[in-house]
């Protein structure tokens, strides 16, 4: 049994999220994101919380970037899968570095283009796959849809 850090940020990213729980099923997870009210979507795993940023609020990540470092040092992952968005990316970079696979799925809502923590992904990432299969390409795969 692997231990896996499921994170995203709130909203559709969090919900992509947990449309991918039959693939972990079977795995110990832990779960983090933004709302400490998404504990009860993720019941009985554990929960963690972490603050918010982006590329709006950039001076906030040094805050986010801790918050994530003290999450993975309490879970102690093998496998980190996130879909996004900034947050995912910090994790991932602290993660690697670790050995710790890392799984990028890039958002759904981005059809023509990967996102700009998508692109980056594919620098930090074991794997970053894409829901659309017109963007898969070096570093990119399409596995399939979330939805």
């Amino acid at each position: 049994m692997k231990r896996v850090l499921a994170m995203a940020s709130g909203g559709g990213h969090f919900v992509q999220l947990l449309r991918l729980r039959p693939a972990w099923a079977g795995q110990q997870v832990s779960y983090a994101t933004v709302h400490a009210a998404s504990a009860v979507d993720v019941a009985p795993a554990p929960l963690f919380t972490f603050r918010d940023v982006s590329r709006a609020d950039w001076w906030r990540l040094p805050l986010t970037a801790l918050d994530i470092a003290i999450i993975l040092l309490r879970v102690r992952p093998q496998i980190v899968i996130t879909t996004g968005a900034l947050p995912g990316l910090v994790a991932l970079a602290l993660a690697r570095p670790f050995g710790v696979r890392t799984l990028w799925v890039d958002s759904i809502a981005n059809s023509e283009v990967l996102s700009g923590s998508g692109r980056l992904a594919r620098k930090l990432a074991t794997e970053v796959v894409t829901q659309w299969p017109a963007l898969a390409e070096d570093g990119v795969a399409h596995w399939g849809s979330v939805l």
